[in-house]
């Protein structure tokens, strides 16, 4: 029997959440009214519980960052060696540039599953007023391994620059959460939020190509470290297709110059399965989702 979601929590996530830089091309899903709890099926439920409470999620973080901290000493002896693309500032990094990792922050440093929690429990949906709420609170607590690997970085003369989706009105409170959880933070001006001006550069929707230019005039970038692809270079055409030609293009850079984190629960993989049509109502959306799965005959 099918099984139809009574709302989806995804909706809207995928701009508007910051940590989640996605294709300029999307268009968030309008603010859903939160409604009473609910109990039926719901998109996100099992992803969030995976997140909170799986030792496999863990594990994977602790993977990530633990590896990708044994890079760092190679990154740093290559004077050829970057994280950035050639159209944002790779093919012109000086040995003489000070060292940097850009890190995405939501779900990459910060886990935000007890706001997302909050929606399953209330039957409610990404909101850009609810979301402003938490990040003032400064509650999230560090992704598994994140802390060690900042701080690891700094301790080797690496400024760790957050890039993030958060805006930069939100700068304030989502640095004093990174330096209340343990993170390393140089200065405010690490902290490059979307509404960030970077001069001669347009910005399209939320992507990063602009911000990571920006870095890229005053640090040598080692390493990218995100939970979206977007996190990394920028998705022009958000289908599963492209995105899947995207992997096998840059696929040696995962691992070394790109890593990512597991987050199940939002981003762009998810608009693609429904041609981002997020003004679609949620059964719908969900029936394109189901129609995208591979079932085997």
């Amino acid at each position: 029997m099918s099984r139809i979601p009574t709302f989806t929590l995804l909706a809207a996530a995928v701009l508007s959440l910051a940590a989640c830089a996605t294709s300029g091309h999307l268009q968030p899903a309008p603010a859903a009214v939160v409604a009473a709890p609910v109990t039926g099926a719901n998109d996100n439920l099992n992803a969030v519980l995976w997140v909170q409470r799986s030792q496999e999620y863990r594990a994977s973080a602790l993977q990530t960052w633990r590896l990708a901290g044994e890079q760092l000493d190679r990154a740093l002896a290559d004077a050829s060696w970057t994280a950035l693309l050639p159209a944002e500032g790779g093919d012109h990094q000086p040995a003489t540039l000070k060292p940097a990792v850009v890190v995405d922050v939501d779900e990459t440093v910060l886990d935000n599953s007890p706001y997302q929690a909050r929606l399953v429990r209330d039957g409610g949906s990404y909101n850009d007023a609810s979301w402003a709420a938490w990040v003032e609170e400064q509650k999230a607590e560090a992704v598994p391994g994140a802390v060690a690997f900042a701080q690891l970085a700094a301790a080797k003369g690496v400024t760790v620059i957050y890039l993030s989706n958060r805006t930069v009105a939100m700068k304030d409170a989502t640095l004093a959460n990174l330096r209340k959880v343990g993170f390393p933070v140089a200065d405010d001006s690490v902290y490059l939020g979307l509404g960030t001006q970077v001069p001669g550069c347009q910005q399209v929707g939320s992507e990063k190509g602009c911000r990571r230019q920006l870095v890229a005039q005053q640090y040598r970038v080692l390493m990218q470290v995100g939970d979206q692809f977007t996190d990394f270079l920028q998705v022009e055409d958000n289908t599963l297709a492209a995105r899947d030609a995207l992997l096998a293009q840059y696929q040696d850079w995962i691992g070394s110059r790109w890593w990512m984190l597991p987050n199940p629960t939002y981003g762009g993989w998810e608009g693609a399965a429904f041609n981002n049509a997020w003004s679609l109502p949620a059964d719908l959306r969900n029936a394109a989702k189901r129609e995208a799965l591979e079932v085997a005959p």
